[in-house]
């Protein structure tokens, strides 16, 4: 029996590199740093920084395009995984990097966008669109509580205008 198996708490070190393919397969790679504190021999405190390559695939290739900034805390699972590679010189490279199964946002609730309504009055209204995720799954399955009426969507789709 084995098991490859990794769990990662820790910060992305630059936003995702998204490509997607011919297939209409998405792929996100970024770094993520990992940070170690422990006291030396003499009392001191110390660091000691790793740092990750990851890369997600599919829906995760997605989600990380869309919420995955460079800072963000986040909780990585997955699976070690090492390939080599030509450079321009023809030399044989190896590189390793943990293939994420699944990734959960940690940390502050990132920023928050506005859309701005264009009602029928001269006011503008403010409606807050990303709610505090308790889970990734979040995303895609919002709580009964932080759905519209569908009068209301309709309404917001016809006159959104997104803030940036």
């Amino acid at each position: 029996m084995s098991l490859n198996k990794v769990m990662l708490i820790g910060n992305a070190g630059k936003d995702p590199d998204v490509r997607h393919l011919e297939s209409g397969v998405s792929t996100a790679s970024f770094s993520l740093a990992t940070t170690e504190r422990y006291r030396d021999r003499n009392g001191e405190m110390k660091e000691q920084t790793e740092w990750h390559n990851i890369v997600c695939w599919r829906n995760l290739a997605d989600v990380a395009e869309r919420f995955v900034r460079k800072g963000t805390q986040l909780y990585i699972e997955g699976k070690i995984r090492t390939r080599s590679y030509s450079d321009k010189d023809n030399n044989l490279k190896y590189i390793t990097e943990i293939v994420a199964d699944s990734l959960q946002l940690l940390g502050k609730k990132p920023e928050i966008k506005f859309l701005i309504l264009k009602p029928a009055t001269s006011e503008s209204v403010k409606i807050q669109t990303t709610p505090q995720l308790r889970d990734i799954r979040d995303i895609h399955r919002p709580h009964r509580s932080h759905r519209l009426p569908p009068e209301q969507l309709q309404h917001l789709k016809a006159n959104l205008t997104y803030l940036k």
